[in-house]
């Protein structure tokens, strides 16, 4: 038995039988006339073995080993980040009213005297400091000098607690997350009876170890005789390589067509979450950018319809750092739909994921967008300034 077989014999062998399903061991014509051909042990074999068949458990090794599984499984060698970067330093409401007055005092508010200023119809959003309650009426306080009446506004429910990951080495392997309720199969393929029965929930993490294509769809092995339809994962792919033109070692990498983002620190994976970045006509820009500026709220408002149906008024969008026009990463508390494409230019992360970006961010370091399916038109004239 050679060196490979003696490391993988019984300490990782036995073991990979207990967690994989035996195949029926599989003869090979005039091998099985003579008895001297027993079952070898299992392990993985450099060359053919004369005095034994390997077969069954020893073919389950080597399959598993081609597809650079290793044995035992590894699980990823990742951390969460502290929980309390989910916390927002701000509460928000979404404005429900087809316009949005604001008063100038609670009492204004209360006899709806003359506005200070109106929130024109759209995707609006504001934060509040204080709720007064008056004849059984909530009344906001946006300041102190402003107030919304409660019947204009509706509690944000949308906020997400997900956040990314944290490494302390690179990964061998690709990794995602999970986008929505889905069953692994037993093979790559749409066949209705091939189903594992294993439910993997939205932002479940796997690690995918091959990439075929089946059916006419790519597929992920994410495990020994476990894959996942591509379209349901968001996967990152560890490159500590810097891309060209950056200069520092950190560089954060936006992957369009996976909705990832990965950071970077000395040519070293160091963080990777989901994002939502622009939807079609209001594409996030591909190319090498730079942060140009880092606030941690700002108001965001705009308008790209001729007819304005699509204005949205969002306040204290929080850990913003720009990098190309008014294209920006930050926070995205209205929404939780991070591993599709949702923005108007900007990239959308949950508020955790804004804030360990924001405190790892410096003005100066790189930001890499791209999209290895190239379906994002690189086209300059089909970009204005962006938005949120």
């Amino acid at each position: 038995m050679n060196s490979i077989a003696k490391k993988i014999f019984y300490a990782s062998g036995l073991i990979a039988l207990l967690l994989l399903a035996p195949q029926a061991v599989k003869t090979a014509g005039a091998q099985v006339a003579s008895a001297a051909h027993t079952l070898c042990l299992p392990a993985v074999y450099e060359q053919p073995p004369e005095d034994c068949l390997p077969f069954g458990p020893s073919q389950n090794l080597r399959e598993l080993a081609e597809s650079n599984i290793p044995l035992p499984v590894q699980p990823l060698e990742a951390s969460r980040p502290s929980p309390e970067l989910a916390t927002l330093p701000y509460v928000y409401g979404r404005v429900t009213a087809d316009e949005g007055f604001i008063y100038a005092s609670l009492q204004d508010a209360v006899d709806r005297n003359d506005p200070v200023r109106t929130i024109e119809p759209g995707f609006n959003y504001v934060s509040y400091i204080d709720v007064a309650v008056v004849d059984g009426r909530n009344y906001y306080m946006l300041t102190p000098t402003e107030w919304m009446r409660g019947g204009q506004l509706a509690s944000n429910a949308a906020t997400s607690r997900f956040m990314g990951l944290e490494f302390s080495s690179t990964p061998r392997t690709k990794f995602g997350w999970v986008l929505h309720p889905v069953v692994s199969k037993h093979s790559p393929g749409l066949s209705a009876e091939d189903y594992t029965g294993r439910e993997f929930a939205r932002e479940d993490v796997v690690q995918v170890y091959d990439t075929v294509e089946a059916s006419g769809l790519l597929w992920h092995l994410i495990g020994p005789g476990e894959w996942l339809e591509a379209r349901h994962v968001g996967l990152v792919y560890p490159n500590p390589v810097p891309p060209e033109g950056v200069t520092n070692g950190r560089w954060i990498e936006i992957n369009l067509f996976e909705q990832t983002v990965a950071v970077y620190e000395n040519s070293q994976l160091v963080y990777a979450t989901l994002v939502a970045t622009g939807s079609a006509g209001f594409w996030t820009r591909p190319g090498l950018f730079q942060i140009t500026e880092k606030l941690e709220s700002t108001p965001m408002t705009g308008a790209f319809e001729a007819d304005r149906s699509d204005f949205y008024y969002l306040e204290d969008v929080p850990w913003t750092m720009y990098f190309d026009q008014a294209r920006a990463l930050h926070g995205a508390y209205w929404h939780n739909s991070f591993g599709y494409k949702q923005s108007h230019g900007c990239v959308n992360l949950s508020p955790a994921d804004s804030q360990w970006l924001y405190n790892w961010g410096n003005i100066g370091d790189w930001v890499y967008v791209w999209d290895p399916s190239g379906e994002t038109p690189t086209d300059p004239s089909l970009y204005g300034a962006g938005g949120a």
